[in-house]
């Protein structure tokens, strides 16, 4: 059976961007979702591409109108999922994949029961803990508070129908898309 709905998640620092990195290059009939999220675009982020970076306003009303498909707040900023685009594609027969937080996953249990849940897990809780430190990105504070997140996030790999450890990238992104069953590729006209 070719599941058409797949969710990663997992605790910030894990390797989730890498690994669905990966599985893009391996698989670009994959359809990746663009959350929309109230931070503030790092160095190299494109909107629209990394991200939909929208003002607090912005991501209020779309919530209020029913338009994400989940949405969480996560270190002080909140990141969601547009509905619109996900249903499109999913109506179309695209495999849609969305990488989001633990949060995220909760709702979209709820809203798409048949979605399959994987929940990507660090080797260890020291290589976790060194992955987010060596970001360089934020500042102590917000490393502290992802940290306390992850232990909290960790707890919940059980609420989820794959586990996939992300010791080495290819092999995560192996074990991704043999949980995914897709159909093989098409190999066009």
């Amino acid at each position: 059976m070719t599941r058409r709905l797949t969710v990663l998640a997992g605790p910030s620092g894990v390797g989730k961007g890498t690994v669905v990195k990966a599985l893009l290059a391996r698989r670009p009939d994959v359809w990746l979702s663009v959350s929309a999220t109230t931070r503030k675009p790092r160095e190299g982020e494109l909107d629209g591409v990394h991200y939909l970076f929208w003002t607090p306003e912005e991501f209020d009303a779309a919530v209020a109108r029913g338009q994400m498909l989940e949405w969480a707040e996560f270190a002080g900023n909140r990141y969601g999922t547009p509905r619109e685009p996900v249903e499109e594609r999913l109506a179309a027969g695209v495999p849609v994949l969305l990488e989001i937080e633990v949060q995220g996953a909760r709702q979209v249990r709820v809203s798409s029961p048949d979605a399959l849940l994987v929940f990507l897990a660090p080797p260890s809780w020291e290589e976790l803990a060194r992955r987010l430190a060596g970001r360089g990105t934020e500042d102590l504070e917000v490393v502290e508070r992802r940290l306390a997140a992850a232990r909290a996030e960790l707890a919940a790999e059980s609420e989820f129908d794959v586990t996939v450890v992300n010791d080495e990238v290819e092999l995560a992104c192996a074990a991704l898309l043999d949980s995914m069953s897709l159909d093989p590729p098409s190999k066009g006209p």
